[in-house]
């Protein structure tokens, strides 16, 4: 179990490490996914603050859903990411997708994030 954990850290390292050089100053859209629910922040590294966040819990969304942890729970925290970055000056992101594949909920959320006016 902890060889994989260990595998995981250095993908997560590694990607985010590439996604530094890549990233131009540009702020990172980071996931997060749990077994029951769905995060996602838009984070500016150089300043070291979230700019903007949305997740599964919040209220908007926890009544709308049936669950949070669905494709269509990531699509909406994907929508909801978007406008409040977008509220707080930001449209164009770097994608950090952890340790996760682009696959499933994690590109769900992604696409729905394009769709709401954020360019990666």
């Amino acid at each position: 179990m902890s060889d994989n954990k260990n595998l995981a850290q250095r993908r997560r390292e590694r990607l985010r490490f590439q996604l530094r050089r890549k990233a131009g100053g540009r702020p990172r859209l980071s996931v997060f996914r749990s077994s029951q629910h769905i995060y996602a922040q838009v984070i500016d590294d150089a300043g070291g603050r979230t700019l903007a966040a949305a997740s599964s819990l919040d209220r908007d969304l926890r009544a709308a859903l049936k669950t949070g942890a669905d494709k269509d729970a990531a699509a909406a925290v994907g929508k909801l990411v978007a406008e409040r970055a977008i509220a707080a000056g930001v449209t164009t992101v770097v994608f950090d997708r952890g340790a996760y594949l682009y696959h499933g909920r994690v590109k769900a959320l992604a696409e729905a994030a394009r769709e709401g006016g954020l360019a990666f």
